[in-house]
């Protein structure tokens, strides 16, 4: 059996298939494919539409399609998906079907986690910013417990990934809970009570929330969501002239060497990973464009973030890659028809050197 020098988790973007609810906001049929479809070139040397190669335009319905996910998720050395959800308040879901699935039949056999995805729709991705289509509540106890109910069975199920044998929940907001060391506190208690060691916490930091914030409310770990480019006063200043005067996106160069940032050593940071980026297919020209995002620049931040890992036990040694698919925001390591399965080979071959 093949021997993984950190364990690979691809965040997962479950809005590949139709829910009323978009059908009501942006037209009938409407999915993330939607997005992806009708991407145009904004500037020169830009290269969108973006397509599937491999798996092709999968609808998340098929039990077929999540076994080809996972079959090459699989094949490439990540050992699980972290499904994004979204609970709104007040028992309110939406996108629940693939992971309802995943749970009910007991496949794909991949190991797979949840990501609370815990903010507000809005417009925004779709050029109506203002507009607010699900508002995230938090209406108090009885939600939270109602909350963690629905996710036991999740929790209970021999594929959900573990750190010491407690449960792995990530919470993408930390800092929009209103009181995150209450929050922490009861699912513990709660996983505890329903048998469980307890669950293993990780919150998704950001300026807003750093690693010392997410410490002091309980959180066993955190990872740093950030782009991969120079982040220069120089390369920050250009970008903003060109969007601004020429109306172009906001372009960086996808970074060739490692980032260089503050790492918190100890503290339960752990790293993430972005194999490309270019969500114009959802902001148009406010979007943010990544340039030159070639597999093998990818390698460099997966070596770099694998080596960071490797003083740390095997079970937390957590590897954080953004994302699976998330197709509209040019952000996948899904095969596409430019580069084929070349990132998702870059990863396999960093997890097994």
């Amino acid at each position: 059996m093949t021997e993984f020098r950190a364990r690979a988790i691809a965040l997962y973007l479950p809005q590949y298939h139709p829910i009323p609810e978009n059908d009501a906001w942006w037209g009938t049929g409407f999915t993330e494919w939607t997005n992806v479809t009708r991407a145009r070139r904004l500037f020169p040397g830009h290269r969108q539409p973006h397509l599937p190669a491999d798996l092709g335009f999968y609808d998340l319905r098929l039990p077929e399609a999540r076994e080809a996910q996972a079959e090459l998720a699989a094949a490439h050395g990540i050992e699980g998906f972290c499904y994004w959800h979204y609970w709104f308040g007040n028992g309110r879901r939406l996108l629940e079907r693939p992971l309802t699935e995943v749970v009910r039949s007991g496949r794909p056999a991949i190991g797979f986690c949840v990501g609370w995805a815990n903010e507000t729709w809005s417009g925004v991705w779709h050029g109506a910013s203002e507009r607010i289509l699900v508002e995230q509540t938090y209406p108090g106890v009885a939600d939270a417990r109602a909350h963690f109910e629905a996710l036991l069975p999740a929790f209970r199920d021999a594929r959900y990934l573990t750190v010491g044998g407690r449960p792995i929940l990530q919470v993408y907001r930390p800092g929009n809970l209103p009181n995150a060391r209450s929050f922490v506190d009861l699912w513990q208690d709660m996983a505890r009570r329903a048998g469980l060691p307890g669950l293993y916490l990780v919150a998704a930091l950001g300026e807003d929330y750093d690693h010392l914030r997410a410490t002091s409310d309980g959180f066993d770990a955190g990872y740093y969501q950030r782009l991969p480019f120079v982040n220069s006063r120089r390369n920050l200043w250009v970008a903003r002239v060109r969007h601004k005067l020429l109306r172009q996106p906001v372009i960086y160069r996808y970074a060739s060497e490692p980032l260089h940032w503050p790492w918190p050593e100890g503290a339960g940071v752990q790293p993430c990973v972005v194999p490309n980026w270019d969500n114009t297919p959802r902001c148009g020209r406010d979007g943010i464009v990544l340039t030159d995002a070639r597999p093998e620049h990818f390698r460099v931040h997966v070596r770099d973030a694998i080596e960071r890992l490797a003083s740390r036990p095997a079970e937390e040694r957590l590897l954080w890659v953004k994302s699976w698919n998330e197709w509209a925001e040019g952000n996948y390591l899904e095969p596409d028809q430019e580069t084929g399965r070349a990132r998702l080979e870059v990863l396999r071959e960093e997890l097994v050197r």
